[in-house]
């Protein structure tokens, strides 16, 4: 039975009310009066049920899917305003002992090349991002409980942190890694973590399984129910995504939002970010082999539904998507994306040789940092390599308070300001730093208090005059 209070996968993920959920938007995907109402609703800012945004993602009428971007754009700019949020991955290791059938680092792949990062290839890896202008970066790891041990992970938690290269240095640490235990989790916790990330790949049971034949990965509900003890552990933003291509995708739309629900409704707080990935080709794995992929313009409609439907909750694209599609999706809901990515084992200090390749997944946008941050200036967007909340302590329940209440944009605008001319300053190209000049010198005019306008003010003059970094609101 569904239960959105339930610390149990099966009730707060129930397959019944998915498909009474998903025969419901069928039935009303042309009752126009049902969607304008609900887009009405929506306009409050105060979000939508799963089975009300799934209606909406049913919906066929052309002017009410109008309707429908244009209220995602207006939520995304009354939330995040004009802001973009950057980071990077980092690989740690691809070994890996579960069974994953979409995923290149399945146990059975012989030909892959197997990496760990020691604590000297991180540190070598971290300079070369922060001389890159990176901030946030997020950890990737297989799962391989002999090798990538909670005892790794926290070392190398440490190493990154410790790191001060010039004026580099990495602020935010996410953490992208297998289910595994509350005690574990509050190590993470007590480490200095940002975000604990870990994407459920399907909602749908029964293809879960098929999916992950082998390994850990295969107790579904021990998965599904990590973002229950990462919060127990004290762990209060937390990372939830799909990937969009291994079923049917408005089963998965429909999961996600309940998964976001029950988050909310037993501690208080949901998702501090979805992601939303899609299936790509990468080493042994041929993504035309599945056969439920999305096109671009079903893409679109997702996000621009999950952004009405969760108003307040960060979305992440990745380098997975082209800079056509990442540009397309920006204005619809997006407000963090990556830059520069590396999906192998390191590759960010020295190229990998051919013969050694270990990427997860063959990346689509290429461009370097620099190029990212530029195309973001260009089209007046304000990219942002802000930290500044999880480091005043602004996270979980008193993140979503602020976000919930429009108040945060007090403090995300002048900190992108301020981090953007800390890029400008140290890390971009001559090009890239005029262009950015002039948008702080428009933008810095948007900060609503006339007080912090001038502490604003005063802190870029710092920055550029006297070399002075890390100001915060």
């Amino acid at each position: 039975m569904y239960d959105v209070n339930s610390k149990h996968a099966d009730d707060f993920i129930n397959q019944e009310e998915i498909l009474e959920t998903l025969a419901y938007a069928d039935e009303n995907k042309n009752n126009l009066a049902l969607i304008e109402s609900l887009i009405e609703k929506a306009k409050l800012r105060k979000g939508l049920t799963h089975r009300e945004a799934s209606v909406l993602l049913a919906c066929e009428d052309a002017d009410m899917n109008e309707k429908i971007f244009r209220l995602a754009e207006q939520i995304k700019k009354d939330f995040y305003g004009n802001r973009i949020v950057l980071f990077a991955p980092l690989y740690l290791s691809n070994y890996c002992i579960n069974g994953c059938t979409y995923c290149p680092y399945h146990m059975k792949n012989k030909h892959i090349a197997r990496k760990k990062l020691t604590q000297e290839e991180i540190r070598k890896e971290v300079i070369a991002l922060q001389d890159m202008g990176h901030k946030r970066l997020a950890l990737e790891a297989g799962e391989d409980p002999v090798r990538n041990t909670m005892e790794y992970y926290l070392d190398c938690i440490n190493t990154i942190y410790s790191i001060k290269h010039k004026n580099g240095a990495i602020r935010r640490v996410n953490i992208n890694i297998a289910a595994t235990t509350v005690d574990n989790y509050r190590l993470l916790k007590e480490a200095g973590i940002g975000t604990y990330i870990l994407f459920q790949e399907t909602y749908h049971k029964e293809s879960y399984l098929q999916l992950h034949p082998t390994g850990p990965k295969h107790d579904y509900n021990y998965h599904t129910e990590a973002m229950d003890r990462a919060m127990e552990g004290g762990i209060d933003d937390v990372g939830v995504g799909v990937l969009f291509g291994l079923d049917k995708f408005r089963y998965e739309f429909a999961g996600l939002l309940m998964h976001a629900e029950h988050l909310e409704a037993a501690f208080g707080v949901g998702p501090h970010t979805i992601s939303v990935p899609r299936l790509r080709n990468a080493d042994d794995i041929d993504a035309d082999a599945f056969t439920n992929g999305i096109d671009d313009d079903t893409f679109a409609k997702i996000v621009a539904c999950i952004r009405i439907a969760v108003p307040y909750t960060g979305m992440i694209i990745s380098t997975r998507e082209s800079q056509k599609t990442r540009e397309r999706v920006l204005h619809l809901g997006i407000s963090q994306i990556s830059g520069g990515s590396r999906t192998s084992v390191g590759g960010y200090c020295e190229p990998e040789p051919e013969d050694e390749k270990s990427e997860q997944f063959d990346v689509i946008d290429n461009r370097t940092l620099d190029e990212v941050v530029r195309w973001l200036m260009e089209m007046d967007y304000l990219p942002s390599f802000c930290t500044a909340c999880y480091r005043e302590g602004r996270t979980g329940d008193r993140f979503m308070s602020l976000c919930k209440s429009g108040q945060i944009q007090n403090c995300c605008h002048p900190n992108a300001l301020m981090t953007l001319e800390e890029y400008l300053m140290d890390y971009a190209s001559p090009e890239t730093k005029a262009i950015g000049d002039k948008l702080i010198d428009k933008e810095v005019l948007n900060v609503p208090n006339e007080k912090a306008r001038q502490v604003v003010l005063e802190n870029l003059r710092l920055i550029r005059e006297n070399n002075r970094r890390d100001f915060r609101f």
